[in-house]
């Protein structure tokens, strides 16, 4: 498999494996620095989600550890005094039953404590589980609000923020628990280790050097899985993205009547069986490896079991002991068992986290370039100015913008009209800062953009993307979000609805502005028609509190009648703004003072309409053959 997104991320986390015995030292050294850190940060997880689950953690720990032996002791007192009341019966003689019935209350208390303990902390631990990984997917909602838009345009930070979603609900818990497992598992082994000592000093031993070849093969298995998962993660993501297509209500239409079902099921198909093929492979192999180990282990404890059962045959030791020693052999073996696959786990676990901490730690590029930077002043006239300005995205060898020259005045009106692909929408990201130039400078009133506050300059622009979003809120919340900042009335919502022309359907709908969107919620939810949504998504542009307007596509889905509605509506909006339109429809370029046509990523031409009309050029052409369309 030719290395790419996966590569990349599993790079991240991965140590170059040895290539001589000296090297072997100083390779444990970084894996298990690298384990403790990862480990480390999980616990400070924890911690910060709530810290009480940390001190239950250690006082289960320790409960669960010394709990098994306590029991153990209990049962082999219960034997040996049940072995001496039987021998006294058959010889005839007296034995009290009230020191059994105290083991055996002591035992019944034993249980009713072990049990209660025990589901008290599944409680504990359930309900802090919950909360771990709601904190959790806030840092990563967090993180994605930092991060910047290139971020997003890059496959492999869509590869990590795909396996931190995925692991985020359930990893630091289960971590958690099996490390504090452990330490339950380490205080038993070793309470063990000193019962079985008394009559067998090299068993404890014996039972530790079966154990290695298992504690090779899980940890193994565990790198080999991790390195699988990381990949094969863009097959799972293939597979999410064509079940989700099918079922997808907003694309069904399309999808039954091109009749794409069965393709889309077969792409489904053939991306599991790529995944399923290579992780059958793996687990085959690890569970032959283990039976080969379990033969092993299971042929030592027999022989084990031989040799106390001996023991009891020459009189060595009571046959209530027996048990004892025999569940010491029993307990240590399943201990080393469950030690080995809770460490391999949590190994296992801290390499998924490695890719949370790696997601959590992307710096944001697009900050203020300045120390202190500047702020923008506000409801003022703006000029923008682009010098010699490029871009293109990362890991693309072709530049999107070329060399981009341009100057727009204050309170002017720019239309960027073009094919598509021609690098319209790219030039206004990197107006409004979503994206930085690869070079070049863009100056807002004369400073380079860069030193401003970045939410400051967000701020400024009134945004409506071609993508505009469609929120499955109210109405109102709907057109609220084109200024969160604002703290205005219905009033407002209203006027702002009304400019948009979607004051009228508004009124329409069951609730009129309280009306829920879309159906993910509330049975109750309206569907729009595609005009409808964007004539809320240019309510929001009314709504705003901008100070330059921008406007991507915003009467795309609009008949010509209601697209010339909106922009006399925008004539009046625009009064004291500085405004830009990007638009296929060059109806609306007459407006305008200024004009810029792209081709291929760079301006051709720049002027008004009747300047460009006159040179004769692209624009001529553009226009002309529109406007023949309408005629005929």
């Amino acid at each position: 498999m030719p290395r790419g997104v996966a590569d990349k991320v599993n790079d991240r986390y991965r140590v170059p494996k040895p290539k001589n015995l000296r090297e072997v030292p100083a390779y444990l050294k970084t894996l298990v620095t690298q384990f403790a850190g990862r480990l480390l940060y999980i616990f400070r997880l924890v911690w910060e989600t709530k810290k009480s689950l940390f001190f239950w953690m250690i006082a289960m720990a320790f409960f669960n550890g010394v709990m098994p032996v306590i029991g153990s002791f209990i049962g082999a007192r219960i034997m040996n005094r049940l072995a001496e009341a039987y021998t006294a019966s058959q010889n005839g003689t007296v034995f009290a039953f009230s020191m059994i019935s105290v083991l055996l209350a002591l035992q019944f208390f034993y249980m009713f404590t072990n049990s209660s303990i025990s589901r008290l902390y599944n409680l504990v631990l359930s309900i802090s589980g919950e909360q771990l990984s709601n904190h959790v997917k806030m840092k990563i909602m967090q993180k994605a609000k930092e991060v910047d838009m290139v971020s997003f345009d890059q496959a492999d930070f869509y590869a990590r923020m795909e396996n931190a979603n995925r692991e985020a609900g359930s990893r630091p818990i289960q971590i958690m628990s099996s490390t504090f497992t452990i330490l339950s598992t380490l205080i038993s082994i070793v309470s063990y280790v000193a019962v079985l000592c008394a009559v067998s000093w090299w068993a404890p031993i014996l039972i530790v050097i079966v154990s290695i070849p298992t504690t090779i093969i899980n940890f193994t298995y565990r790198r080999k899985n991790v390195d699988y998962m990381f990949r094969r993660s863009r097959n799972r993501r293939q597979m999410d993205y064509y079940a989700s297509t099918v079922t997808n209500k907003d694309l069904v239409k399309e999808i039954r009547m091109f009749n794409l079902t069965d393709n889309f099921i077969d792409k489904y198909q053939q991306a599991f069986q790529e995944y399923y093929d290579g992780l059958k492979k793996l687990r085959v192999g690890e569970t032959l490896s283990n039976l080969g180990a379990a033969l092993l282990t299971s042929t030592v404890y027999c022989l084990l079991y031989i040799f106390l059962a001996r023991g009891v045959w020459r009189g060595s030791f009571p046959v209530g002991d027996f048990s004892l020693y025999t569940g010491a052999i029993t307990a240590i073996s399943s201990g080393v068992t469950s030690l080995i696959m809770g460490t391999s786990s949590i190994y296992e676990g801290t390499l998924f986290i490695e890719n949370l901490i790696s997601f959590l730690n992307e710096k944001p590029g697009i900050v203020p370039i300045l120390d202190e930077p500047r702020h923008v002043e506000r409801h003022v006239g703006h000029t923008i100015e682009f010098r010699h300005v490029y871009f293109r995205y990362p890991g693309s060898p072709r530049d999107v913008l070329e060399d981009i020259n341009v100057t727009i005045h204050a309170g002017e009106t720019v239309v960027i009209v073009g094919y598509n692909g021609a690098g319209k929408t790219t030039l206004i990201k990197l107006l409004t800062r979503l994206y930085d130039p690869t070079s070049g400078t863009i100056l807002l009133d004369g400073h380079d953009i860069r030193e401003y506050d970045v939410n400051e300059l967000y701020a400024m622009f009134g945004m409506i993307f071609q993508d505009y979003g469609k929120y499955a809120v109210s109405v109102s919340e709907n057109i609220q979000f084109g200024d969160l900042g604002r703290d205005a009335g219905e009033a407002e919502i209203h006027d702002a609805a009304e400019h948009a022309d979607a004051d009228e359907f508004i009124n329409a709908l069951p609730d009129a502005y309280n009306t829920p969107l879309m159906r993910y919620f509330e049975d109750n939810g309206i569907e729009l028609s595609g005009g409808q949504w964007q004539k809320l998504a240019i309510a929001r542009a009314f709504y705003s509190d901008s100070d330059i307007l921008i406007l991507d596509e915003p009467t795309a889905s609009l008949d010509p009648m209601a697209e010339q509605e909106i922009f006399n509506q925008f004539n009046e909006l625009r009064a004291d703004k500085t405004s830009i339109f990007i638009s296929h429809r060059l109806s609306s370029a007459t407006i305008a003072d200024t004009i810029l046509v792209m081709e291929n990523g760079k301006i051709i031409e720049q002027g008004s309409h009747r300047e460009l009309m006159e040179l004769g050029g692209e624009y001529n052409k553009l226009f002309t053959m529109q406007a023949a369309r309408y005629k005929e």
